[in-house]
C-alpha cells in the first residue's frame, strides 16, 4: 500500500538529522533551565518551556531513524543505556529521589521496542503485546516520558515508511510526505506536553530531510549524547 504523495520544499527549509540534534539539544537545554532556575513568575518560563516541549519527540524521531540505520543495534542500544547510568547522578541531583528515572532510559526501553518489533512483526498480535510490555516497563520504572515516549519512538519507526504494515518489503522512502503519517499518528501523544510545543517539534520533523549531515564519527556521537548529564551538572551546580 503505496501512500506517497509528491511535496516538495525549497532546499533551504529542509533540515538534516544534525539540524534537528542542534534544535533538540537548544530545546532541551531552555527546557530545564527554566524548570530548574526560573519561576513561573518569570517572564521567560512560559516561552522557554514551550520552546522545549520540542526536545522528546525530536529525540524519539532520531532514535527511530537511528535505529533504523544502524549497524550494530545491541552498541546502539548499549550506548543509550550507559548514558543513561551515567545522567542518574545529576538526575538524582536535581529531582531527589522522587522514583522517577532520566530520559535516556526511555530511548534504551525504546530501542528495545524497536529490536522486538522487528523480529516479531510478521506475528502481529505477538509483536503488539511485546512492544506494549516494554511500554508498561518504562511506565513502571518511571522513566521520563514514560509508556508515552516508549510509543512515541515505535510509532516513528512504524511510519518511517510509506506504508503502515511495516513487514512489507522496506523500501521507496519519500521525505517528506512520509513524515504526514509519523505527525498525524504522534500528534495526540506529543500533545500530552503541550499543543504549542507538539506543533513545533511536528514543524522540525517535517522538515527532516533524510540526510545525516555534518554530525559524523564516534567522538561527535558520543558528545551529542553526553550533553544530556553534562548539562544536567551544570544545571544543579548553577542553583
Amino acid at each position: 500500500m503505496d501512500t506517497a504523495f509528491p511535496i516538495s520544499l525549497p532546499l533551504s527549509l529542509r533540515l538534516s538529522g544534525s539540524a534537528l540534534k542542534i534544535i533538540a539539544i537548544l530545546s532541551m537545554i531552555a527546557d530545564h533551565c527554566a524548570y530548574f532556575l526560573l519561576g513561573q513568575g518569570d517572564a521567560l518560563y512560559e516561552p522557554l518551556r514551550c520552546f522545549g516541549r520540542i526536545a522528546f519527540p525530536v529525540f524519539a524521531f532520531l532514535v527511530a531513524e537511528g535505529f533504523a540505520h544502524s549497524r550494530n543495534r545491541m552498541r546502539y542500544f548499549l550506548m543509550l543505556l550507559v548514558f543513561g547510568i551515567i545522567s542518574e547522578l545529576p538526575w538524582y541531583l536535581l529531582n531527589g529521589f522522587d522514583g522517577t528515572h532520566n530520559v535516556m532510559f526511555t530511548l534504551a526501553l525504546g530501542v528495545v521496542a524497536l529490536a522486538i518489533f522487528d523480529r516479531l512483526c510478521e506475528h502481529e498480535p505477538l509483536s503488539f503485546i511485546s512492544v506494549s510490555l516494554i511500554a508498561v516497563a518504562a511506565w513502571w520504572f518511571g522513566s521520563d516520558y514514560d509508556w508515552r515516549g516508549v510509543a512515541i519512538i515505535v510509532l516513528f519507526y512504524i511510519l518511517r515508511f510509506n506504508t503502515i504494515n511495516p513487514w512489507l518489503e522496506r523500501r521507496h522512502i519519500c521525505f517528506p510526505s512520509q513524515a504526514l503519517l509519523q505527525i498525524i499518528f504522534t500528534f495526540p501523544l506529543m500533545a500530552h506536553y503541550g499543543v504549542a510545543g507538539a506543533v513545533l517539534a511536528s514543524a522540525v520533523i517535517f522538515l527532516y530531510d533524510g540526510s545525516r549531515g555534518f554530525i559524523r564519527g564516534k567522538t561527535a556521537k558520543y558528545a551529542f549524547y553526553a550533553v544530556y548529564p553534562a548539562h544536567l551538572l551544570l544545571i544543579y551546580i548553577c542553583i
